[in-house]
């Protein structure tokens, strides 16, 4: 063992304790009046609980599979899940604490300092979460490399870490998003357009629900999403490098140094991320957009220049740094372009075809999401071709890396989003007046935007890491099968294309219609209160806001079970029914599948999201109009779409192809 390899967890460690300082940090400042802490008191109760019945249910889950994992490959594999599931809910957990206690300081902030101090603390509470998925990604790889990843022998008990921190996010980012829309949409459908009362208003018993589930969603989810495309990508990297034969590997460098350095960019990317966040505190007193924006980039710059010097002094091919380039630049171009069609041109053009009613705000909506997957695919495809020419399928791993390495600033920055959004919801519930309002609205109005960019990014990562993992599966099972190939001609082949195909949609119908059933519900629930609950409509009477976090959560836990269990058993099922090729053409089918559906809907999505926002500004007639009622049935349609069915298109690819890796040695 090299001392270099005490670096990652070392860095881990020092992650967690720079999490841990700002944390700190945030608490420093006031939460407010009375009114506003009990509001943010039970949102944060709220959140807690969410995840303690979420946490219950994933632990008797993953207790199923940890024993399937020990007695078909042994103690190491099963351990290296337990360790990879449990730092997933950690940094999720972590994320949403902090997240919780992060909003009413902002708000509060708002109201009597002013806008940059509240960007400041939005900032520093999304901040935790980013320096958490990174540090526990270090630290819980990391040290397991140290024990048996070096190794070529034994590097495959690390898939098991993959494979559990992907579990815990497919139920987080599944039971989240069902959590978070069914409280959206019911909460504005009635209170928007029946009751007729603003958003986030006091008297409508979903907000608090709405608020919460911003957190579980956004703060939770996304984490835990970003957390497992991350570690993915490293791991997977690891396995190809561990299956490199002497041929491949003259030109590149020694396979322990090959197999290292993903954990060494990693390691850099952090150190690079925590630059990007103190460039954003600097920064904060000036445009919310330009801070953002300069320490994202920042970030990424820096690390490219460095990440250079780092493989110069591991000893690597110099080439290996143009896979990393391309995977970097390739996350810029994404989340740039994310950004054009979630908060450009589109938007504006969406909104305009609401003057002709909900079914041109539909047509228009659907139509820009199908448009919006064409330049992020081509640039996949440009990333895929340039890193694979530089260094063949060890590039493809490289480039993921890269494209990740700096998720310490990237999910600081999509975590700041929800942060705001609580922001706004609290002083509209706390009665802060229109000045504050309008300070916490251009918050989370830059929060839609990078909570957009965040959305694209996951997912070109997620596509790339698990294009890894895939290529891992590929070689490691073409090590133990002579003759196997994944030839077009080949009908096992072709089935597992097909399979592979279907799973994505059939995973999409399940939770639209999850968000759409706990809508209902919640719907009823709030028409019952209003109707029965006196005063309430006058502002005399409390809502039964724990009623509505109740049944939110009840319907996300329950509906998250189908779409773990499908995703979990369905490489199972493939790889040992039919065989290896089968289930490498699933996998094929199922990653363009994925990729395409998400772009499509989480862009779709955030565009009719932002045409709803800038219709209430005041054009195209402004809130109350027939526009703007249009505008909100897009909305409500797009919720789903990019919190909830998007989002899962990511985790359910990433483990489809990790379970599809840890299977491999059995295949054979």
């Amino acid at each position: 063992m090299s001392l270099s390899h005490l670096i990652p967890p070392f860095l881990g460690i020092l992650g967690l304790v720079a999490a841990f300082r700002i944390y700190k940090l945030v608490m420093q400042y006031e939460t407010g009046n009375e009114k506003v802490t009990r509001i943010a008191e039970a949102i944060h109760e709220g959140a807690m609980v969410f995840m303690r019945r979420e946490y219950k249910m994933l632990g008797a889950f993953s207790a199923v599979l940890v024993i399937l994992l020990l007695f078909m490959l042994g103690v190491k594999t099963a351990f290296a899940f337990v360790v990879g599931a449990g730092a997933s809910a950690l940094a999720g957990y972590i994320g949403m604490f902090s997240a919780t206690q992060a909003n009413v300081r902002t708000t509060t902030a708002a109201h009597e300092k002013g806008a940059s101090e509240a960007l400041s603390i939005a900032f520093f509470g999304g901040s935790i979460m980013g320096l958490s998925v990174a540090a526990l990604g270090l630290l819980g790889l990391g040290t397991l490399y140290l024990f048996f990843g070096g190794d070529p022998e034994t590097a495959h008990a690390i898939h098991g870490f993959g494979m559990g921190a992907s579990t815990v996010a497919l139920f987080s980012r599944v039971g989240g998003g069902i959590f978070t829309k069914s409280a959206d949409v019911g909460a504005d459908l009635v209170g928007k357009i029946e009751a007729g009362i603003p958003e986030d208003d006091p008297r409508n018993p979903g907000v608090i629900a709405d608020n919460v589930g911003d957190n579980v969603g956004d703060v939770a989810g996304m984490g835990s999403d970003i957390f497992e495309s991350y570690c993915g990508a490293m791991i997977a990297t690891i396995a190809i490098a561990s299956t490199m034969t002497v041929d491949v590997l003259d030109p590149l460098g020694q396979q322990a140094d090959l197999m290292f350095l993903p954990l060494a960019l990693a390691s850099l990317g952090l150190i690079c991320s925590v630059m990007g966040i103190l460039l954003v505190r600097k920064y904060s007193a000036k445009s919310p957009e330009v801070a953002l924006r300069i320490g994202t980039i920042s970030a990424t710059i820096i690390f490219i220049i460095t990440s250079l010097i780092l493989i110069k002094l591991i000893g690597v091919s110099a080439a290996v740094w143009g896979a990393v380039l391309s995977g970097a630049v390739g996350g810029i171009i994404i989340g740039l372009v994310t950004e054009y069609y979630t908060a450009g041109k589109p938007v504006i053009q969406i909104a305009k075809s609401g003057e002709t009613g909900p079914a041109t705000v539909m047509i228009a909506g659907l139509a820009i999401g199908m448009q919006s997957v064409v330049i992020p695919i081509l640039t996949i495809c440009a990333i895929i071709f340039a890193s694979s020419s530089l260094v063949g399928l060890y590039g493809v791993g490289i480039a993921a890396v890269g494209m990740l390495a700096t998720v310490g600033i990237t999910m600081a920055i999509d975590a700041y989003g929800p942060v705001a959004d609580n922001a706004g919801g609290i002083a509209e519930m706390g009665g802060l007046g229109a000045e504050t309002r309008e300070i916490t609205d251009s918050l989370d109005e830059l929060g839609n935007t990078t909570a957009a960019i965040g959305k694209g990014f996951a997912i070109g990562a997620a596509a790339l890491a698990a294009l890894a993992i895939i290529t891992a599966y590929v070689e490691t099972v073409a090590a133990n099968i002579p003759d196997f190939a994944l030839s077009l001609n080949n009908p096992h082949v072709l089935i597992g294309l097909f399979i592979g195909g279907i799973l994505p949609f059939l995973i999409a119908s399940i939770t639209m219609t999850a968000v759409g059933d706990a809508a209902f519900d919640m719907i009823k629930e709030i028409r019952r209160q209003f109707r029965e609950i006196p005063g309430l409509m006058e502002g005399t009477a409390e809502p039964d806001s724990a009623r509505c976090v109740d049944i939110a959560t009840t319907a996300a836990l329950k509906k998250m079970i189908l779409p773990g269990v499908i995703a979990v058993s369905a490489p199972m099922v493939v790889g040992f029914v039919l065989d290896a090729e089968a289930l490498g053409g699933m996998l094929g089918g199922a990653l363009l599948a994925c990729v395409l559906l998400a772009l499509m809907m989480a862009n779709a999505g955030g565009a009719w999201d932002n045409a709803k926002k800038h219709i209430e500004k005041g054009n195209f007639g402004g809130k109350g109009s027939d526009v703007h009622k249009a505008a909100v049935v897009g909305d409500t349609v797009g919720d789903p779409f990019k919190d909830t069915s998007g989002p899962s298109m990511n985790i359910l690819i990433n483990v489809m192809a990790i379970v599809s890796l840890v299977i491999a040695p059995l295949l054979s």
